[in-house]
């Protein structure tokens, strides 16, 4: 009895195998990878409150389709130290994050734009130096977001989104993000 399933097991994989030529864009699962610039405007608060609010920062991502409109995708972003110099204190802020997001896309015509919607979690730790002391805090934040892609070809893409973040701590309440990146799809 064993004997049978391991030659269906062969055999099937002999048959997926002869499928794997057909590797095209009407297969549902197609992997990418990518990379974005950011620009976060934070709302601080509590001994945050005196921070600068603007960041710069860069974002890796890798994802792929999951159905026709639909991918899903992980993330991770480094935004840069911020230094302020207010009152005689001086404080320095950075911030990183990794997370899932899932996406929706709709076609608009044959023009190779999709709008695009999004969901997703992340992990957010936040780092804050003073005088004299620092501190170290992490939350999870749920993200929401709109924008637009442009598919170049069936292997490039350039994407741009907007976004809200809820972190909900007492020094970082929120971020407002807009993101814009290449995408290459495999």
């Amino acid at each position: 009895m064993k004997k049978i399933y391991v030659l269906a097991a062969a055999a099937s994989v002999f048959a997926m195998n002869a499928q794997a030529a057909d590797w095209s864009m009407s297969n549902l699962v197609r992997p990418y990878i990518g990379a974005d610039y950011v620009y976060s405007h934070a709302k601080h608060g509590a001994i945050a409150s005196d921070a600068k609010k603007d960041y710069n920062s860069w974002m890796v991502n890798i994802g792929t389709d999951i159905a026709r409109y639909t991918s899903i995708e992980a993330f991770f972003q480094q935004a840069g130290e911020r230094k302020t110099h207010l009152r005689g204190r001086d404080l320095k802020s950075e911030f990183y994050a990794w997370g899932l997001d899932v996406y929706g896309r709709v076609p608009v015509s044959c023009s190779g734009f999709h709008l695009l919607g999004s969901l997703g979690l992340a992990d957010y730790n936040v780092k804050y130096k003073f005088n004299p002391g620092s501190m170290d805090k992490e939350h999870i934040g749920y993200r929401g977001g709109v924008g637009f892609s442009y598919d170049f070809n069936n292997n490039v893409s350039f994407r741009v989104m907007g976004r809200y973040t809820y972190i909900g701590m007492a020094n970082l309440n929120n971020l407002m993000e807009v993101t814009a990146g290449l995408r290459y799809t495999f």
